[in-house]
């Protein structure tokens, strides 16, 4: 489902689309330039220990983990919320339930973050469409002017359906960029997260 190279050339002349859109990647539904990442393993970033249950088991968790995975949280929110829980818990207890409150954010997340990558997914294959659409229109634009006999409004046709559809495909491109590093951002916080609750005791 790649680009075919006539519409990418044509684009070139009158797109300033970014260079992830262009590249070359091994799964052909993936256009980010970024690394695709499925699943935030929780072993990559939790140094602390592991829990012993599944944190839907602890009634203040399964409310809090939903809540504090929300991106529009702040960290800062995220620590005071996590360190005024871990204060209503023994000092012996703190650590497994910061471990399950950390697998319950990172469950939440992981969940955001695998709606987003089907969604990627979905966007290159559109692209992808668009792009052979493209192509077959310009390849009858080629054979109607090279006519001894021009059909012109057909010809006036292609180029409106040409204009438009190049619009489509040259803004789709310039929001790849964002798109694309919504899986990341989502990663960064999964860190940073981890590392804040890992140092509440």
């Amino acid at each position: 489902m790649r680009l075919h190279i006539s519409v990418i050339a044509a684009l070139a002349l009158t797109v300033a689309a970014p260079a992830a859109v262009f590249a070359k990647y091994d799964d052909p539904d993936w256009p980010c330039i970024q690394r695709r990442v499925d699943t935030l393993a929780m072993g990559q970033m939790w140094a602390g220990p592991f829990p012993e249950e599944d944190w839907r088991a602890h009634a203040t968790i399964r409310t809090l983990a939903p809540a504090l995975a929300q991106r529009r949280v702040t960290t800062e929110e995220v620590q005071a919320q996590a360190a005024a829980f871990a204060q209503t818990l023994p000092p012996e207890d703190r650590p497994e339930a910061m471990a399950l409150l950390f697998a319950g954010i990172l469950d939440q997340i992981n969940t955001r973050r695998a709606r987003i990558i089907a969604g990627i997914g979905r966007y290159a294959r559109t692209q992808a469409a668009l792009s052979q659409s493209i192509d077959t229109a310009r390849a009858e634009m080629a054979v109607l002017t090279d006519a001894s006999e021009m059909d012109f409004d057909r010809i006036d046709a292609l180029e409106e359906e040409l204009d438009w559809n190049v619009r489509i495909f040259r803004e789709r491109a310039q929001s790849l960029t964002y798109v694309c590093e919504t899986p990341v951002l989502l990663e960064q916080r999964a860190f940073a997260i981890a590392r804040l609750l890992s140092a509440i005791n």
